[in-house]
C-alpha cells in the first residue's frame, strides 16, 4: 500500500492542536494558563504603578489615612495576585502531565501498531526518536508549551500597556526602545545560536558518552569486563568523551559571554537616551515627579517585554517544530491496511490454505531479491519445515506468510484471497509464533503466557499449555507458582529463567493463543539434545490439527514434518519428506550428511 503525501504543520496549527488536546483531556490546563496570564500582567502593573501612585498622593498633599489606605490596597492586591499565582503554579503540573501522558500514549501506540517494515526502517526509527524528544520531560515541548504560551501572552499584554504609556512621552521613545531591544535580542541570539548550529556535533558527543555509560552499567557485560579487563578501556573512552564535551561547552560559554556583553552595551545606549529625555522633560517642568517615576520605570521594563516577546516567539517556534515532528509521526500514512481494511474474523475449527503466488521480495536498498518468483501452497493442517543455510531467505519467507512484509512482486493469499485487502491486525490473529527473538515483559508467569492482566487469565487453559510446552513442573516449584514475577528489572522478587525455559514459556504462550496457524522459528535453539528430542516427539501433540511452519538449521529435526522445503539462492531448491530428500541425494542430503558426521565425530570423541 503506497504512502500518501504527509501533512506539515505551522505554529498556529500546533497551538490549536494542543488547545484541542487540553480541552479533550484536561480543561483545567486552559483555565490555569489564562489565570497565569492574568496574574502575570496584574502583578507587573501593580509594581509599575505603586510608587508613582504614592508620589502622586504626596504631591496632592493627601493625609496619612489616605496614604495608609493606598499602601494597604496595593499590598493586598499584590498579595492576592501572588497567592493566586502560587496556587495556579502548584496545581498546573497535574493537568499538563495528563495532557503529555495522552500524547505519550499516542506516540507509543503508533510505534507498537505501525506496519512491521517501519520497525526495520532506520529513517522511521530516527523519526520516532525525534518525535519522542518533545515528550521526554516536563521541560520539553509536549508540556512546556503551556509555560511558553502563558509567558508570551503576558509579555504581549504588558508590552501593549507600556507602549501606550511611552507614546504619551513621544513616539520616538517607544520606537527607540523597540529598535534597540530588537537589535539586542537578534544579535545576541545569532551569537548564542552557535551551539544550535553545532547541535549535531554536541549530539554525537553525548551519544558516545551515554553509550559508554550505558554499556558499563549493563549487567550482561559484567563477566566480559572482568575476564577481558575491559574496565580501563571503558574508563579511557569515558574520560576522552568527557574532555571533548568540556571543550565544546567552553566554546559555547564564550559565545554566550560575547552575547551578554553586547546586550549590556545596547541596553546602556537605549536606557541612556530614554533617561536623558525624561530628565530633560522633568527639568523643564513638563513631568511631575510621579509621572517621571512612572515613565522611568516603563522605559526600564519596556525592553523586558520586547525581549520577552521575541524570546517567546523563538521558543514557541522551536516547540512547534518538535510538536510538528510528533504529529507527523503519529499521523504518518501506513504501508498496510488497518482500520480501512476488510474485517477478517478467525473461524473456529476452520483450517486455512496459505499460498505464495509468484512471490519475489527485495529489502529496501538491496541490489538483488532475497526471494525470487516463489510459488508455495501451505495446505490445511500441514506440518511444513523450512530449512536452508544462513541468509537463504527462510525467515523472510515466514515473514511474508505472517503478513509482516508485502511481496515486491506477486501475492500472498489466504483461502485464495489477497491478504492486502484485509485489516492486517485481523490477519495477525490467525497466527501464533515463537520467534528467535521474542518479547518477555516484567510481569507474572501467567500474564506472560496469556498476554493479559492476571484477572483475565484462563487458568486451566494456561496450565494445559504449560504442560504441553514442558515447563509446568518448573512453574509449580516456584513459591508463587504461576503468580511468580518474571524479570528483576521491575520486581525485587523477580526470577530469571534459562534460555531453554524461556523458550518453553514462549511456546506455551503460542499454544495459549490457540490460532489456526503456528509458526516455530528455531524453537529448540536453546534446548539441550534430550529436551529437543522430547519436543520433537510431542510436536504433533503441541500443534494439534493446526497448520504449522517450522524453521530449523538442524536437518534431523524435520523428519516429523509432512513436507520439507530446502531454500537456496532465493527459491525453493528442493521439497519433499525428509526421507524423500535424502533418497534424492541433493543439497539437502549433502548438508544432512555433513551435520550427521559432525555429531557422530563429536560422539566418538566423547567416548
Amino acid at each position: 500500500m503506497k504512502k500518501t503525501k504527509q501533512k506539515t504543520y505551522n505554529i498556529f496549527q500546533n497551538c490549536a492542536f494542543m488547545v484541542g488536546r487540553a480541552w479533550r483531556d484536561c480543561k483545567s490546563v486552559l483555565a490555569i494558563v489564562l489565570g497565569l496570564i492574568f496574574c502575570g500582567a496584574a502583578a507587573n502593573l501593580l509594581e509599575l504603578f505603586v510608587v508613582p501612585a504614592i508620589l502622586e498622593a504626596v504631591e496632592r498633599g493627601a493625609g496619612p489615612g489616605a496614604f495608609v489606605r493606598m499602601v494597604l490596597w496595593f499590598t493586598l492586591g499584590m498579595t492576592a495576585v501572588r497567592a493566586l499565582r502560587s496556587y495556579l503554579d502548584a496545581n498546573s503540573l497535574f493537568g499538563r502531565v495528563r495532557v503529555r501522558t495522552g500524547l505519550c500514549l499516542d506516540m507509543h501506540m503508533t510505534f507498537c501498531r505501525t506496519s512491521y517494515p517501519h520497525i526495520e526502517d532506520p529513517d522511521y526509527v530516527k523519526r520516532a526518536s525525534k518525535a519522542s524528544r518533545c515528550l521526554d520531560s516536563n521541560s520539553d515541548a509536549g508540556e512546556h508549551i503551556w509555560t511558553t504560551l502563558a509567558e508570551l501572552l503576558t509579555n504581549v499584554i504588558c508590552f501593549v500597556i507600556y507602549l501606550l504609556l511611552l507614546a504619551q512621552v513621544g513616539p520616538w521613545v517607544a520606537a527607540l526602545c523597540i529598535a534597540l531591544s530588537a537589535a539586542s535580542y537578534f544579535a545576541g541570539e545569532h551569537i548564542r545560536a552557535w551551539r544550535y548550529r553545532h547541535r549535531e556535533e554536541e549530539a554525537a558527543l553525548m551519544h558516545k558518552s551515554d553509550y559508554v555509560i550505558y554499556r558499563s552499567r549493563d549487567m550482561k557485560l559484567a563477566k566480559d569486563i572482568r575476564i577481558f579487563g575491559i574496565g580501563p578501556w571503558l574508563t579511557e573512552l569515558y574520560e576522552k568523551y568527557t574532555r571533548l564535551m568540556q571543550d565544546f561547552y567552553v566554546k559555547a560559554y564564550r559565545q554566550d559571554m560575547w552575547a551578554d556583553l553586547l546586550d549590556v552595551a545596547l541596553a546602556f545606549l537605549r536606557n541612556g537616551a530614554a533617561y536623558g529625555l525624561l530628565i530633560a522633560m522633568a527639568l523643564r517642568g513638563e513631568l511631575t515627579a510621579a509621572a517621571f517615576v512612572l515613565y522611568f520605570m516603563a522605559v526600564s521594563g519596556f525592553a523586558q517585554w520586547v525581549t520577552g516577546i521575541f524570546s517567546g516567539l523563538g521558543a514557541l517556534h522551536r516547540e512547534s517544530l518538535d510538536l510538528a515532528a510528533l504529529r507527523e509521526f503519529t499521523e504518518e500514512p501506513e504501508l498496510f491496511r488497518f482500520g480501512d481494511g476488510k474485517s477478517l474474523s478467525v473461524k473456529k475449527d476452520h483450517l486455512y490454505t496459505l499460498e505464495l503466488r509468484d512471490v519475489s521480495f527485495r529489502y529496501p536498498g538491496a541490489d538483488h531479491d532475497t526471494l525470487s518468483h516463489v510459488n508455495l501452497t501451505l495446505h490445511p493442517g500441514e506440518k511444513l519445515a523450512v530449512v536452508g543455510r544462513n541468509g537463504a531467505g527462510k525467515t523472510t519467507l515466514i515473514k511474508l506468510l505472517c503478513g509482516f512484509y508485502d511481496p515486491t512482486e506477486g501475492q500472498v493469499l489466504l483461502d485464495g484471497a489477497d491478504i492486502r485487502q484485509y485489516d492486517r491486525r485481523d490477519y495477525y490473529k490467525h497466527f501464533a509464533a515463537v520467534f528467535q527473538q521474542f518479547s518477555v515483559l516484567a510481569g507474572t508467569m501467567a500474564e506472560n503466557v496469556a498476554q493479559t492482566t492476571g484477572e483475565n487469565v484462563d487458568r486451566p487453559k494456561m496450565w494445559d499449555c504449560l504442560e504441553r510446552a514442558g515447563i509446568a513442573d518448573k512453574i509449580r516449584e516456584l513459591p508463587q507458582k504461576e503468580n511468580a514475577h518474571l524479570g528483576r528489572e521491575v520486581y525485587l522478587d523477580g526470577i530469571d529463567l534459562s534460555g531453554g525455559q524461556l523458550q518453553r514459556l514462549m511456546l506455551a504462550r503460542a499454544l495459549y493463543k490457540d490460532a489456526p496457524v503456528v509458526v516455530l522459528d528455531e524453537p529448540t535453539a536453546a534446548l539441550d539434545p534430550i529436551a529437543e528430542r522430547d519436543l520433537y516427539q510431542k510436536y504433533n501433540d503441541l500443534t494439534g490439527n493446526c497448520t504449522s511452519v517450522y524453521i530449523s538449521h538442524r536437518l534431523a529435526s524435520t523428519r516429523f514434518c509432512d513436507r520439507v522445503l530446502f531454500i537456496e539462492n532465493g527459491g525453493i531448491a528442493e521439497e519433499g519428506t525428509h526421507e524423500e530428500l535424502l533418497a534424492a541425494g541433493g543439497r539437502y542430503a549433502y548438508l544432512f550428511d555433513i551435520q550427521s558426521k559432525y555429531y557422530k565425530e563429536g560422539a566418538m570423541e566423547d567416548e
